[in-house]
């Protein structure tokens, strides 16, 4: 489907709707500037009249120059929609936060009525406009599909077409690094996608795969702006992390989907929807969840749970909801969610049910989302999981993550040996191997930084030795919590595929 004929399948359907009489249309998008060319066209075609209001500017006619005094105000613009005596269209951007005062949602709701009865409609934009319970029965949702690799592929021809004619300018990319492009620029609207690319090609004069990172950078900007997901850098893929064979070679097997999503979807492949990780604390889920972002080279959003849930009724559903459209709209992305049994406690507590009601949407949303979102969640504690969360299709796969075995050991010990700019070929891995059984990544981890702590304030060197004292001054928490570490091998071992 080109550029064209999806345009003229949103005409179409807002015509219908509106010749069906539907008081609102909610235009699921953030392309404010392609939405109202598109209703101008829909306007024109019936005879009606084109308004557009924005926050504090106020309500302005198709035509007009100057916005309708006094209508920057969301109360005094409803009155002028019902006074107005023409048949029209009226666009309103940014309406949603306006309609949690009960005065405005009010008046909002008396003019989505009276269109139900008079030619006409009214049109909220944007992916999380809030549309008050009354006006639903009069409402109709149309979810705007963002522009496809086609249109940006066309996109980059048109700049670069548009360039050639001021200064010289190359596309220098090959197949693989225009497709990876095409398909991170997905998420961004036309214009978003054409300020990134021309800014690129005038830099330099040329479009090279370096101006990937420039995308990740406008996404990054997009999820800071929301306020709800984290943009976390992503610093090591695989090669940093010892073992987990099983694990990684399920990755990497799911790769090809990332590499040529077309030819995969040719084949019958869909996008995977994600893994969950279950294991003993330290073992390095969460770096795994960081690492399959980098080896894919995909972006990586956080999560953060106690960052969406909020004191007000329904602003927490609304969170959840919104930082699932955000991670939706930027696809393909990896969603990692950090020790997620803490995102949905059991029962709800005293939370009258909201933990609940976000984990119902949370579910829906893992079983029928649209976008390209690979969920990456870890848990240290099953107890604490819900059942539901459990059941297949919502994951891919679930993995156990156990105690590293003595050669892992070794291998986690040369890594980080080698990530502080020691030689491991100068210490004796395997006496700090067999010293260390019990002991999880992190804390081999923490064994060789209190030892880099006390070389340094003795103003000596680092030494096997100095790592062994600081082991044995360690109580694993295979040690500490060892009935625990077991009930945890035994719920796992039928329900789970090992990661090793």
């Amino acid at each position: 489907m080109d550029k064209d004929t999806a345009n003229q399948d949103i005409l179409r359907e807002i015509s219908l709707l509106i010749r069906s009489r539907y008081g609102l249309i909610w235009l699921k998008t953030s392309e404010r500037d392609r939405m109202e060319s598109l209703l101008w066209h829909v306007a024109e075609g019936l005879g009606l009249d084109f308004f557009v209001w924005i926050p504090g500017e106020g309500l302005r006619r198709r035509g007009k120059l100057d916005p309708i005094y006094g209508t920057g105000d969301p109360k005094t613009a409803l009155a002028q929609v019902r006074s107005y005596k023409r048949p029209a269209i009226y666009c309103f951007h940014g309406m949603g936060s306006s309609l949690a005062d009960p005065a405005i949602a009010a008046r909002f709701v008396e003019a989505v009525r009276s269109f139900t009865t008079n030619e006409g409609v009214m049109v909220l934009t944007g992916a999380t406009e809030a549309v008050p319970e009354e006006a639903r029965p009069h409402t109709a949702v149309v979810s705007v599909r963002g522009p496809k690799p086609e249109e940006f592929r066309d996109l980059v021809k048109h700049i670069c077409r548009d360039l050639k004619s001021r200064m010289s300018v190359r596309i220098d990319l090959t197949s693989d690094n225009m497709n990876r492009l095409l398909r991170n620029l997905k998420g961004l609207t036309l214009m978003e996608a054409e300020k990134i690319l021309t800014r690129a090609m005038i830099e330099d004069g040329r479009l090279d795969a370096r101006d990937i990172e420039a995308v990740f950078r406008e996404k990054k900007a997009i999820v800071e702006r929301e306020g709800l997901l984290e943009f976390t850098p992503t610093e090591t893929g695989f090669q940093g992390i010892a073992d987990l064979a099983g694990l990684k070679a399920w990755l990497t097997r799911r790769k090809c989907v990332m590499t040529d999503p077309d030819g995969a979807a040719r084949f019958g492949l869909p996008f995977p929807k994600g893994i969950l990780l279950l294991g003993v604390p330290g073992s390095g889920k969460s770096l795994c969840a960081k690492a399959v972002a980098a080896e894919w080279g995909l972006p990586l959003l956080k999560m953060d749970p106690s960052r969406l849930y909020n004191k007000y009724i329904g602003e927490s559903e609304k969170n959840y909801r919104r930082a699932m459209e955000t991670a939706e709209r930027l696809s393909p992305v990896v969603l990692w969610i950090d020790e997620i049994e803490k995102a949905f406690p059991p029962g709800g507590g005293d939370d009258s049910g909201v933990s609940q009601r976000v984990l119902g949407s949370f579910l829906t949303w893992l079983q029928e989302r649209k976008g390209d979102v690979f969920v990456a969640a870890t848990a240290n504690d099953i107890d604490r999981l819900p059942p539901p969360l459990l059941r297949k299709g919502r994951f891919d796969e679930i993995f156990f993550v156990d105690l590293p075995v003595r050669d892992v050991r070794k291998e986690i010990f040369r890594i980080h040996l080698t990530r502080r700019g020691r030689d491991p070929s100068v210490f004796d891995l395997d006496a700090l191997a067999d010293a260390s059984e019990g002991f999880t990544g992190a804390e081999i981890e923490q064994a060789v930084v209190a030892a880099l702590y006390t070389a340094f304030s003795a103003a000596g060197s680092l030494t096997t030795e100095l790592i062994e004292t600081e082991i044995r001054r360690t109580r694993p928490l295979s040690v500490v919590r060892s009935e625990y570490i077991a009930s945890l091998r035994a719920w796992a071992a039928d329900r789970t595929v090992s990661a090793h």
